[in-house]
């Protein structure tokens, strides 16, 4: 399963993910099966979102979609900054 790994520094967390959950239908439009979402311990300023996908093709595809979040006026509210989305494939799971 490949997934877009993306690490978002912002303004205030409650506001930032008010604004991520405005994309939730986009998300799931452009092929987004799941996503998991973590605050960083240290500074609960720092997330990172992994958004999965079914194809690769599916991920590049959003990949270029995200050029376009970013750039509404409600993300450059919230983004103080974010690194560009690195794509992974996974490879084994394992859970308890």
């Amino acid at each position: 399963m490949p997934s877009l790994h993306i690490e978002n520094t912002v303004h205030d967390f409650e506001e930032w993910k008010a604004v991520f959950d405005k994309f939730d239908r986009f998300r799931a439009e452009k092929g987004v099966r799941a996503y998991r979402m973590q605050r960083h311990v240290e500074d609960p300023s720092r997330v990172a979102v992994d958004l999965d996908f079914d194809t690769v093709e599916e991920a590049v595809a959003f990949r270029g979609a995200l050029v376009q979040i970013w750039q509404t006026p409600q993300s450059q509210q919230q983004l103080v900054a974010h690194t560009p989305p690195d794509l992974y494939e996974l490879v084994e799971q394992q859970g308890r």
